[in-house]
């Protein structure tokens, strides 16, 4: 076992992707260490985005790892494989799950988990990758200013025990993370394309300050959301170039 090697838990932290890589700069960790906590005072999302958590009701945790077979220009193959985990994890109790492009888990229109991966690349190779997750396993009262937030317990209607089910999910990572590293990252990529929230739905989307109509066909190897529009043209967007209107 790689990922869960490892299991360093922290009763608070201000963001276990920010004690991760804190860990990284003073001692070298064995690949798959997981640090996690009960909760976060500042818990990260992408960009100036803040995970928010419900003490003691969640599973927060970060994995450290060191995928050096994977070339800078491939990284988006790391967020592949740790969304696939996590949809494994959610299929053991509740089926069809998807992912919104590119790294949040949906349950129908609903947000159940976030992902934060961060890379530090030196020359040729990736050193260490931090795959921070956030998944709402117990929280039913959420924060107004979250927006559309489910939970587990929300839709399998039982209260689970987040020691058993943090092992199930990191048993789930720690499978998809061997695929990436030792198995066929093409067939990972078209699971994650079968995955993908609203594929090939006709809908609305933001780029800049225009509105569209288009569907979600493909993403590019470099990991780009490929959208056709009602033209017949296919568009490639980058992470923050385009947004789902929902």
């Amino acid at each position: 076992m790689i990922i869960g090697s490892n299991l360093l838990f922290y009763e608070k932290l201000s963001s276990t992707n920010s004690q991760a890589s804190l860990l990284l700069k003073d001692k070298d960790l064995p690949e798959g260490t997981v640090v996690y906590t009960d909760f976060q005072t500042g818990g990260r999302g992408q960009g100036a985005n803040r995970w928010e958590s419900e003490k003691c009701k969640n599973l927060l945790l970060s994995i450290i790892l060191y995928p050096d077979s994977v070339q800078p220009e491939e990284q988006f193959a790391i967020s592949i494989a740790i969304s696939l985990g996590i949809c494994d994890f959610i299929d053991r109790y509740y089926s069809g799950c998807k992912i919104k492009w590119p790294n949040d888990i949906y349950i129908n229109n609903g947000k159940i988990a976030g992902i934060l991966i961060e890379n530090s690349i030196f020359g040729p190779e990736i050193k260490s990758s931090v795959a921070g997750i956030g998944l709402n396993i117990n929280q039913e009262n959420f924060p107004d200013n979250i927006s559309n937030p489910i939970s587990l317990k929300q839709v399998a209607g039982k209260e689970f025990d987040r020691d058993v089910i943090l092992e199930q999910l990191l048993s789930d990572l720690d499978i998809r993370y061997k695929q990436l590293l030792y198995g066929d990252r093409s067939h990972l990529k078209d699971e994650y394309i079968s995955r993908l929230y609203r594929l090939n739905e006709w809908c609305a989307f933001k780029s800049g300050n225009k509105e569209f109509t288009g569907r979600i066909t493909d993403i590019s190897d470099h990991g780009n959301l490929r959208i056709e529009g009602q033209n017949g043209r296919i568009a490639e967007f980058s992470f923050r170039e385009v947004d789902y209107v929902l």
